[in-house]
């Protein structure tokens, strides 16, 4: 079980570094826009807004790998921090869109399931 608490948690902490990316450079570019499925004008005005949402979900990345790098002991740490992810998860889907529901906060949620039953 500590296995699948490693792999779905690195998974989680690599799929925001993914989201640093997209938020901070591709925003505003069509693959950004296409992704997020923004207007061109909307992108452009929000390009300074989205990358300091970058900066957020890098924040849990870090946090996330952190917490792999302490090991066992980081287990605490690696919980918060995915504690983060899902809330993170739920609220956006509440105000923004649902399929964030299924892109942070899921991925989330099962690699806490995982680390809180290999602890």
């Amino acid at each position: 079980m500590e296995l699948i608490a490693i792999v779905t948690t690195a998974f989680v902490a690599l799929l925001h570094v993914y989201i640093i990316y997209i938020e901070m450079f591709l925003w505003d570019k069509p693959k950004g826009i296409k992704i997020f499925g923004l207007k061109p004008d909307f992108a452009k005005a929000s390009k300074v807004m989205a990358a300091n949402q970058g900066l957020y979900n890098g924040f849990l990345a870090a946090g996330l790998l952190w917490g792999l790098w302490l090991g066992v002991a980081g287990s605490q740490v690696t919980v918060f921090f995915l504690l983060c992810v899902v809330i993170a998860g739920v609220y956006g889907a509440i105000t923004s869109s649902k399929k964030i529901l299924y892109v942070q906060a899921l991925p989330g949620l099962i690699a806490l399931i995982a680390v809180l039953a290999a602890a």
